[in-house]
């Protein structure tokens, strides 16, 4: 009888005992936010914000071989970045998703003659696709073209051991591009370059592409 009671006394002690640590990890779990706490979830981490949608840009310095005047040297620079519908114009209020910040300029050295024109563009347009980008850039100041005048470059990022590529407007199209507004031939519109059809000695460019972003939304402009 005595066994029997001491045998029962244990099993209490371990059934008691088993109780308190499911009590004790019950309260731990509640203390904690557990289920049924009734304590706010965790707030996100870092990881769950939802990222930026990048921002189209074309950046770099490079020399060009141009194979219609293969001794010269001609130079490009450009630091451009998409500004979308932040230049408003007349019958288009919300401007161009296109529309775009930046400086390009550029120079070219003849030998024959010694000179070198040059010229600084202030960026109006960019477009990109990939690891090429067109930009458009209006003249500010120069010692060869005609301020005011707009110009077409496009660029190709270089990979795999490739070069960079360029292209310029005046190089090889526009012969029946019409005229611009101050009677030019072969005037140029935003956005508007031929293909890279020149590869760089020197230096390179960088691409990072974006999509077309959405049109705004009414009366509202980035």
């Amino acid at each position: 009888m005595l066994s029997n009671l001491t045998t029962t006394g244990r099993t209490l002690a371990v059934v008691g005992t088993a109780a308190a640590l499911i009590a004790g990890t019950v309260s731990a779990s509640t203390a904690a936010g557990g289920p049924g706490s009734g304590a706010a979830a965790p707030a996100a981490s870092a990881h769950d914000v939802p990222r930026k949608a990048p921002v189209a840009q074309v950046r770099g310095s490079a020399r060009i071989h141009f194979t219609l005047r293969p001794k010269d040297t001609i130079r490009f620079e450009v630091d451009a970045k998409a500004a979308p519908y932040s230049n408003p114009l007349p019958g288009l209020p919300t401007g161009m998703p296109t529309d775009a910040r930046g400086t390009l300029r550029y120079s070219h050295y003849i030998p024959e003659s010694g000179k070198t024109g040059w010229a600084v563009a202030e960026v109006d347009c960019l477009s990109t696709g990939g690891k090429t980008a067109t930009v458009t850039a209006v003249i500010r100041k120069t010692n060869v073209e005609r301020v005011g005048k707009r110009v077409g470059v496009s660029f190709q990022q270089g990979e795999d051991g490739a070069p960079s590529r360029l292209g310029f407007s005046w190089g090889v199209v526009n012969v029946d591009g019409g005229t611009d507004g101050h009677g030019e031939v072969g005037g140029t519109g935003t956005c508007q370059a031929p293909a890279p059809f020149a590869p760089a000695t020197e230096g390179g460019y960088r691409v990072q592409h974006a999509e077309v972003p959405p049109l705004p939304r009414t009366g509202t402009r980035r």
